[in-house]
């Protein structure tokens, strides 16, 4: 099991279920919604995600067709993000993760559009 939190506290959440490999997602839309060079997501079962505090601050922004981005709209933490082509996965903010994650990357995905100012220096594969 893994607990998490947004950044004030509000939305609270727990996970049943072994953790997936990290992805890191080098997008434009991604580091948008991050504020940074990328966001950090772990895949998991929408069945293992629950939702233990905060669901009236949970609210969310289609940011492509098809793909929702939710967020806390207290103080605006990114929580997971769902795709239509992808029924039943959440994708975590690995970051909101309270216990110290044992799970490698695995992987950085669309480094084509990157932010040229962060160097990726690991030799993780790339696409």
């Amino acid at each position: 099991m893994h607990t998490g939190s947004c950044l004030c506290g509000g939305i609270r959440f727990r996970i049943d279920a072994v953790l997936a490999p990290i992805q890191v997602c080098h997008c434009s839309q991604c580091r948008k919604a991050q504020g940074g060079p990328f966001a950090t997501n772990t895949p998991v079962s929408a069945a293992a995600f629950q939702l233990l505090v905060g669901a009236e601050l949970l609210t969310s922004f289609e940011s492509s067709p098809g793909k929702q981005r939710f967020f806390c709209r207290r103080c605006g933490s990114p929580i997971y993000s769902s795709k239509a082509s992808l029924p039943g996965v959440l994708r975590i903010r690995a970051g909101l993760l309270d216990e110290p994650l044992s799970v490698p990357i695995e992987a950085h995905f669309h480094t084509g559009s990157k932010a040229g100012w962060w160097p990726i220096t690991d030799e993780l594969p790339q696409s």
